[in-house]
């Protein structure tokens, strides 16, 4: 049974960092391109960033220069190093991999 896990959210002001965790298991991590989208209150679902199995990145234009996606696939591991974050980054936050998401974690940015 496949299970992805994230962990780091929570509530930091303009300018802050946050770094998410999503821990995956029951299923070959090292081999799967790896995402983590967001929600925001009362807006679709969005593309953040991807990892693919040799490291290879990409990221929304939105993020790009403040967040980075890495993975240690020695411990079925993504992360979202999340720096800079503006009000604008409030949302929920999902790792997702093929038809599997996780159960998402709160990310609210505010003074």
């Amino acid at each position: 049974q496949v299970q992805l896990v994230e962990s780091g959210g929570g509530l930091v002001q303009p300018g802050g960092s946050l770094r998410l965790s999503c821990a995956v298991s029951g299923s070959t991590f090292s081999t799967v391109v790896m995402n983590w989208y967001r929600q925001a209150p009362g807006k679709e679902r969005e593309f953040v960033a991807r990892i693919f199995s040799a490291g290879g990145t990409v990221y929304a234009d939105s993020v790009k220069g403040r967040f980075t996606i890495s993975r240690d696939n020695a411990k079925n591991t993504m992360y979202l190093q999340m720096n800079t974050l503006k009000p604008e980054d409030t949302a929920v936050y999902y790792c997702q991999f093929g038809s599997y998401w996780g159960q998402g974690t709160q990310v609210t940015v505010s003074s």
